[in-house]
């Protein structure tokens, strides 16, 4: 009952904060498009992801996403497209997010800068009914919260070359919330905030049968302490992925990703979580499937790096 009442109290205390919010990934250095629209069409091939997170497994209404993306190069390849849907699901508010991405990539040295769009819905409904509280008659709980959609607009920039990239992103630049009145100060036109992400990452060939990937994701929120993820993982064979990723203050997490051929590659994730959550959770588990397409991934010799 202890564990049930603390998870309770934690995960509504968090709805207004998290609902409406950038999800959270651990794999998401295998998939640039969740975080960063500019990544749409950086490889020569269509590429789909297919990504199921369930977060502090053991807590009733504990975080639950499952997401999809999937993008591609146009004309000639100095463009890109991407779509990704998503459903997100905390105690007892859903998010489902629908967003189409557009890049444009010009080359930049040895390598390429994409510059990304990011726009689509969110839309968020919550059914209180559905919570038991220890007092009955809370009239906060009587009824649902009317279901809300909300445009949203996003950008960044990506810089990338064979063996290293370097991206800035906000997913959600602008949104509005029909039931207030327009603003470009978020705060004042939705719910939503400004996550602001940074990422880079490089290999290094060992040896022709090991290849070490380093990479860093620096997540800001104004509301939030800075966050960062250091990640290390080791490319064996060109087709079996190991590593390891540290997120500040959060988590330790285990990563693996297996290349079964050409077109599919299959992934998996485990958070240990370092805060005192800890003592109520089992930790999270991600599983991600990846699906590449087209005629140059097969004529393709180099493995898949990001």
């Amino acid at each position: 009952m202890k564990k049930l009442i603390i998870a309770t109290s934690l995960i509504l205390s968090g709805l207004s904060l998290r609902a409406q919010q950038d999800i959270m990934l651990s794999q998401y250095m295998f998939n640039g498009l969740f975080l960063n629209p500019a990544y749409a069409g950086s490889h020569k091939y269509t590429s789909a992801t297919l990504l199921h997170r369930n977060q502090w497994t053991g807590w009733d209404g504990a975080p639950k996403t499952n997401i999809i993306g999937i993008d591609g190069p146009l004309k000639n390849h100095t463009m890109g497209w991407g779509l990704i849907f998503a459903n997100d699901k905390i105690g007892p508010t859903t998010q489902n997010d629908f967003m189409a991405n557009y890049s444009y990539h010009l080359k930049l040295g040895k390598g390429k800068l994409a510059l990304g769009l990011r726009g689509g819905i969110s839309a968020v409904s919550s059914n209180l009914q559905g919570i038991s509280t220890v007092i009955g008659g809370d009239e906060a709980f009587a009824n649902n919260i009317k279901s809300s959609i909300l445009p949203k607009f996003g950008t960044g920039a990506y810089y990338y070359a064979k063996k290293y990239y370097v991206g800035i992103s906000i997913p959600t630049l602008i949104a509005y919330d029909p039931d207030k009145k327009f603003n470009f100060d978020l705060n004042k036109s939705s719910d939503a905030r400004r996550h602001y992400f940074m990422t880079a990452g490089y290999v290094f060939e060992l040896s022709n049968m090991v290849k070490l990937k380093p990479s860093v994701l620096i997540k800001y929120q104004k509301a939030a302490p800075l966050q960062a993820d250091i990640n290390c993982n080791v490319l064996l064979n060109d087709v079996f992925w190991i590593g390891v990723s540290y997120r500040s203050n959060a988590a330790i997490v285990g990563l693996v990703e297996y290349q079964i051929n050409p077109m599919f590659r299959v992934g998996y994730a485990y958070d240990y979580t370092t805060t005192a959550i800890n003592r109520y959770s089992s930790g999270s588990h991600e599983i991600m499937i990846g699906i590449d397409l087209g005629h140059d991934i097969m004529k393709s010799k180099n493995p898949r790096y990001f």
